[in-house]
Parts: structure tokens; sequence; C-alpha cells
């Protein structure tokens, strides 16, 4: 266990911050789960309604380092290229 005054602060500091992390790697799953449900379900009017919400979703996990800048710009990438291709078989 820490045993300095800084270290201690550092523990409390690392509980939340990983709490705050968990939070929002979960609501970045959340909202890549549920756009490629809509994108499963063929649905293209709300696939494209959904994906300025999610790219904001992707952004701010970015900022914040919950994931790299190029795994966010993959993860836009191929959820615009889905989107893309049900708008154009619709």
């Amino acid at each position: 266990m820490a045993n300095t005054f800084s270290a201690l602060k550092r523990v409390r500091m690392d509980k939340r911050r990983t709490r705050f992390n968990r939070m929002r790697k979960t609501r970045l799953r959340s909202a890549i789960r549920a756009i490629r449900q809509v994108i499963a379900s063929k649905d293209a009017a709300a696939a494209q309604a959904m994906l300025p919400k999610t790219y904001s979703i992707i952004d701010r996990a970015a900022k914040w380092g919950i994931v790299k800048k190029n795994t966010a710009a993959r993860y836009k990438s191929r959820l615009t290229a889905h989107v893309k291709r049900l708008v154009a078989a619709a």
C-alpha cells in the first residue's frame, strides 16, 4: 500500500479516472453497437440519423484517450462505408 501523501493521492485519482474512463468506454461501445444493429436491420434513414451522434461519441473518446486517434478514424470510416452502402441499396 502507498505510504506517502502523494502516493495516496495518486491512488485516489487513479480510482476516479478509472471510473470515468470505464464509463466513457462503455458509452463508446454502446453507441457503436447500436448503429451496427440499425445497419444490420437495413434501416437507412435511422442509420443516417445516428451517424453524427456516433461520430461525436467516437471523437470525444479519442480526445480523452479512450481509443487512439487512428482507431477512432477507422471506426468512423467503416461505419460511413456501411451507411453509404445501405443508402445506395435503398
